[in-house]
């Protein structure tokens, strides 16, 4: 908690972190009440003593709700990302809005160019979804309203509300009644 007022970090109440997270802070993060973080040994078995990660660019801009809950989980902002209330992430899971990479071989041969001309675009994760452990959610998608993303899934495109997708790639399962 220390570490997150000293990077200016906007938290409501009753913030619960468990564990050491890794915190990269040049941009902005704000973050709604009842955040709980589970971390390296002090977090959920299914997080094998990995430790959360945060990592905020300097234009990125991280939004969390209330009472959203992770573990052993990187959140990777360079643009925007945008997670809703009542959102659990599992374990190991891993949310970024970019390729953190240039597609251009030519380009990501320089550290000057490589990062610079990733591409990024925002991610929106909206109120009372699932992500199920070990899930990778990419650059441009929207998590619909209660929703539900089954373990080790890749999710690369949009999934609409109430609905339950899985895979690699991710894909329609069913609808949530």
């Amino acid at each position: 908690m220390l570490r997150m007022r000293m990077c200016n970090v906007n938290y409501g109440k009753c913030l619960r972190i468990r564990g050491l997270v890794g915190l990269r802070m040049k941009g902005h993060m704000s973050v709604g009440d009842h955040f709980q973080v589970s971390s390296g040994d002090m977090g959920n078995p299914m997080g094998r003593n990995i430790r959360s990660f945060i990592c905020v660019g300097p234009k990125g801009v991280l939004t969390i709700g209330n009472n959203v809950g992770m573990s052993s989980s990187t959140l990777r902002c360079v643009d925007s990302i945008t997670i809703g209330d009542n959102v659990k992430i599992g374990a190991l899971s891993i949310i970024t809005d970019t390729d953190a990479h240039s597609l251009d071989p030519v380009l990501r041969a320089s550290i000057e160019t490589d990062a610079v001309n990733a591409k990024h675009k925002p991610v929106e994760i909206h109120d009372n979804v699932f992500i199920g452990a070990m899930c990778f959610i990419g650059k441009g998608v929207v998590i619909g309203e209660n929703s539900v993303v089954g373990a080790g899934s890749v999710v690369t495109k949009s999934i609409p509300d109430n609905e339950i997708w899985a895979g690699n790639p991710a894909r329609f399962i069913r609808k949530i009644q």
